[in-house]
């Protein structure tokens, strides 16, 4: 389940961004299960992937999400294993423009009651020229953090499908 990725192909930015995506998620998962983690740190690494998971798999964001709430009913290293497995099957689905919008719309609706109408009407501009290619998926996430930040969204400021890997690598200003 190691992330594999032939050298060639990383200059391509989407796929790059996707190859170090899934490395940095599979060492939250090794630092997870090196806790020995209970139910409700999976729980929580579930809840801070969500919107990641989302990005690339409305039908793995499901299925995760299931598992998670009948993680009672399943014995716990059979539960580790599924999930990781179907974590890192999910994470290599790439994510489109139409995937991260959907995304960046539900993010957007934890902002509905804070908003002024005129960053409401800013932040759906910016999401629709993300949409048509204009600008990169660093544009309306940045925007996003902003407001996560101004309006003390603390829920949003754990996902990480807003910060994914280290800013420094600027992966997202290509994608």
């Amino acid at each position: 389940l190691l992330p594999v990725e032939e050298e060639g192909r990383l200059h391509d930015p989407v796929l790059r961004e996707n190859f170090i995506e899934r490395l940095f998620v599979l060492q939250r998962w090794r630092e997870l299960l090196a806790a020995k983690p209970d139910l409700g740190d999976l729980v929580t690494f579930h809840t801070r992937h969500k919107f990641l998971i989302l990005a690339h798999s409305l039908n793995h964001y499901r299925e995760l999400g299931r598992l998670v709430a009948r993680a009672q009913e399943v014995p716990v290293q059979e539960l580790y294993e599924h999930y990781q497995s179907r974590l890192m099957e999910a994470l290599r689905l790439k994510t489109t423009p139409k995937k991260n919008t959907n995304v960046l719309s539900h993010l957007m609706g934890y902002f509905k009651k804070d908003l002024t109408p005129d960053e409401k009407q800013e932040l759906l501009e910016i999401i629709d020229h993300y949409h048509q290619g204009y600008v990169p998926l660093v544009v309306p996430t940045t925007l996003i953090n902003h407001y996560v930040r101004k309006y003390h969204q603390p829920y949003l400021k754990e996902q990480f499908y807003l910060h994914p890997h280290p800013v420094e690598l600027q992966l997202r200003n290509h994608v």
